[in-house]
């Protein structure tokens, strides 16, 4: 099987890129290769590669800066979307699509499921519900995959940050009223490895068992602040000075941004399990795994 993969130096493509290497072809297809904005080049790119199965976590993901580059935004997070999708509907490729919890309003404390009415409320948000419509409107096989709370031991993320900033400082000052399960770009790539069996038919099958849409996530639940605050006890244990000796719980309105987030990011998890047989590990568990491979690497990289 030969896989393309978009987004391969975000995150999450880096993980898919490395998981899905050990059992199939995989094109790894950075900006250089299929830039998502220029819309025209994209057929000719995929029918260079004639993939079996593309796998597209590429997205603007600057969801701040989105509020003033909507055009932007919606040009990579739904129109590309849209051409690759209608591309691989005309020749029968499947197609997995990665999304997010913004797609939802944050309102309640229930997790969210998949057939839950979608309410965005940034335009980063508006621009990944679009993107979802357009793959599921070319009506080819194909499967949502909406995650969040992504982070990896590399790359810029919650991880990284919080790390870099108890370096730097005696008091962190982190939201403590918004919720979800923090999820890293490795559990996903493994999940997804899981996700894909050898026969193509079966593989569409089970895209249509999932009503073309699936929740990905962490077990459990904590919020940012409960996140910080075991990313930070945690290096700590592993031997990495930091010198942060206090983590301030704050409200969402205390640290206003110009795109609103949702407060309530959980989910539901049951397809998951039901459609491909995945149980996911807790989110602390599989933040104790990136913390395993980014203190090491912290530690080598100090000075002295």
């Amino acid at each position: 099987m030969r896989i393309l993969i978009t987004g391969v130096t975000g995150q999450v493509g880096a993980a898919l890129r490395e998981t899905l290497s050990a059992s199939a072809a995989v094109v790894g297809a950075d900006r250089a290769l299929l830039d998502l904005s220029l819309l025209e080049g994209i057929p000719s790119t995929l029918a260079r590669y004639a993939p079996d199965l593309i796998v597209n976590p590429a997205a603007y993901t600057a969801v701040d800066r989105a509020e003033d580059e909507k055009e932007m935004a919606f040009r990579i997070n739904a129109e590309a979307p849209g051409v690759i999708a209608r591309w691989a509907a005309s020749r029968g490729v499947p197609l997995i699509h990665f999304s997010t919890d913004y797609v939802f309003d944050g309102t309640g404390s229930r997790p969210w499921r998949e057939d839950d009415p979608t309410d965005p409320l940034s335009v980063y948000g508006a621009s990944k519900v679009a993107g979802e419509l357009e793959v599921r409107a070319a009506a080819g096989p194909h499967l949502v995959i909406r995650t969040c709370w992504v982070y990896a031991s590399t790359g810029s993320n919650f991880l990284r940050t919080i790390v870099r900033l108890a370096q730097e400082r005696s008091e962190l000052r982190i939201v403590a009223d918004q919720f979800g399960a923090p999820t890293s770009a490795r559990l996903i790539a493994e999940a997804v490895s899981a996700m894909i069996p050898d026969d193509g038919w079966l593989l569409a099958k089970r895209f249509s068992e999932a009503g073309g849409i699936v929740n990905l996530s962490a077990m459990g639940e904590t919020s940012w602040h409960g996140f910080a605050t075991t990313i930070v006890h945690g290096m700590k244990s592993r031997g990495i000075a930091l010198k942060a000796q206090r983590i301030e719980p704050i409200l969402t309105n205390d640290f206003p941004t110009k795109a609103k987030r949702p407060l309530n990011s959980r989910f539901d998890l049951t397809r998951l399990t039901r459609v491909f047989g995945i149980n996911t590990p807790r989110w602390d568990e599989a933040l104790a795994a990136e913390l395993d491979v980014l203190a090491p690497a912290l530690a080598n990289a100090a000075p002295g």
